[in-house]
């Protein structure tokens, strides 16, 4: 940020009072600028023991496959944007569940948050984002093809929640690599 979104006015890095980490602060009207971690929700639909998977048409990661999941908009809650990034990438209605799983992104400046989801009909589609959507069964599910390291989290956590019925939210931070 060099510019006051405020008044137009150049910011520069410093400490504001009473903080404790450098900001972007205006050199004029005094506003700080935070800059906080985007929040990325949602689900992982399953119809009748398979997984829906999405393939990237987008970058980062374009061909490799996905939840259906996305940035949260203002005004929306948690599950809505997991329920419209569905919709959107996936073309796909489903019932949210809980909230099992969520990832911090450190170095995307992110958290990703995961909730169950039933499909209740295998009604799907591809989006504008997405190349192909299919149902997976979990033994088939392309690992090496996982567009995020917080997508292989998610699902494992996901697998193992389903066969051992914990209904814990887990916490975990995503490594840099696909590969951690």
């Amino acid at each position: 940020m060099q510019y006051c979104s405020a008044c137009g006015q150049p910011v520069t890095q410093t400490i504001p009072d009473g903080d404790n980490r450098p900001r972007a602060v205006c050199t004029s009207c005094a506003t700080v600028h935070y800059q906080n971690p985007k929040i990325v929700a949602g689900c992982v639909p399953e119809y009748q023991g398979q997984i829906l998977l999405c393939r990237r048409a987008i970058e980062p990661r374009s061909g490799f496959w996905t939840v259906p999941a996305g940035f949260m908009e203002m005004g929306e809650s948690l599950a809505q944007a997991a329920l419209r990034e569905t919709w959107e990438e996936a073309l796909a209605r489903v019932e949210i569940g809980p909230l099992f799983a969520a990832v911090d992104v450190i170095h995307a400046g992110q958290v990703h948050v995961f909730f169950t989801g039933t499909l209740p009909r295998p009604e799907f589609g591809a989006g504008a984002e997405t190349i192909e959507t299919r149902l997976f069964r979990p033994e088939d599910i392309p690992w090496s093809e996982l567009a995020f390291p917080s997508i292989r989290i998610a699902l494992e956590q996901y697998l193992e929640n389903r066969r051992t019925g914990n209904l814990q939210v887990h916490l975990a931070t995503a490594p840099r690599s696909i590969r951690g």
